[in-house]
Formats: structure tokens, C-alpha cells, sequence
């Protein structure tokens, strides 16, 4: 299995409750932004899928697991590992760590999406390269 791309997150005031502790759909929103990222390091951002190959990669399903809170100040990291790439889907393998700490672990299946209509489509082959 390769490693695991990872992206760093300070948790802002917005991303609390009144106590300062992570509400639980602000992490929903990390694992959105280190899959963006780990997209964008793969050589393309959303738009230019849109755009260029009139795709959008859609969660279709998703699992999390909470074990430990973060709270207002912390950095984290959220990190993705690719699990398996089907035909015209992902599955990730995700974490939200505060140094050695794991906070939040998740699984998240993405589907390929023409962004025009809303139908599934196959992964444009350039996805299933071998990319780190």
C-alpha cells in the first residue's frame, strides 16, 4: 500500500461548539479539503475536472469512526490513502491525527460523475496511473 498523502488543518473558532471542541461535521470538512488536496496533487483541482473532462467525483458513501476530540488551536493532520479504484469509483482509508494521537479514521467511497448530467462515468485513465 502506498503511503499516505497528508494535509495539515488548524481548527478555527468556526470549526468549534461553545466549549472550543470540533463539532463532529466540521470534520467532514477536513476529510473533504485533504481529498481535494491529495486530488490536486495528483495533478488536478475540481474545477479543471469539470472543465477539462467534464467529470466530478461525488461521495457516495462514507463511514466514521470518532475516537478522541480536537479542539480550538490544534493542528492536525488529515490524511488519505487510496484503498481501491474500480471502474468508475474510490475507496479511501482516512485519518485525522494530532501528532500521534488518532482523532477521527473514516472510509469513503467517491464515484465518478459526469458533471453535466449526473450519470456515472468511468475514470479518466490518468486516475489509475500509478501516482504517489
Amino acid at each position: 500500500m502506498k503511503p499516505a498523502f497528508s494535509f495539515p488543518i488548524r481548527v478555527y473558532w468556526e470549526d468549534t461548539d461553545a466549549g472550543g471542541v470540533v463539532y463532529h461535521a466540521s470534520y467532514l470538512r477536513f476529510l473533504e479539503r485533504a481529498r481535494t488536496e491529495w486530488l490536486r496533487a495528483l495533478g488536478a483541482g475540481q474545477q479543471e475536472l469539470r472543465e477539462r473532462d467534464d467529470i466530478v467525483l461525488v461521495v457516495r458513501g462514507m463511514s466514521l469512526e470518532f475516537h478522541k476530540p480536537a479542539r480550538l488551536d490544534d493542528v492536525l493532520q488529515a490524511s488519505v490513502t487510496l484503498l481501491e479504484r474500480r471502474r468508475a469509483s474510490l475507496q479511501f482509508a482516512q485519518s485525522i491525527t494530532r501528532g500521534d494521537e488518532v482523532l477521527v479514521e473514516a472510509k469513503v467511497r467517491a464515484a465518478c460523475l459526469v458533471a453535466s448530467s449526473f450519470k456515472p462515468r468511468a475514470l479518466p485513465p490518468w486516475l489509475f496511473a500509478d501516482n504517489p
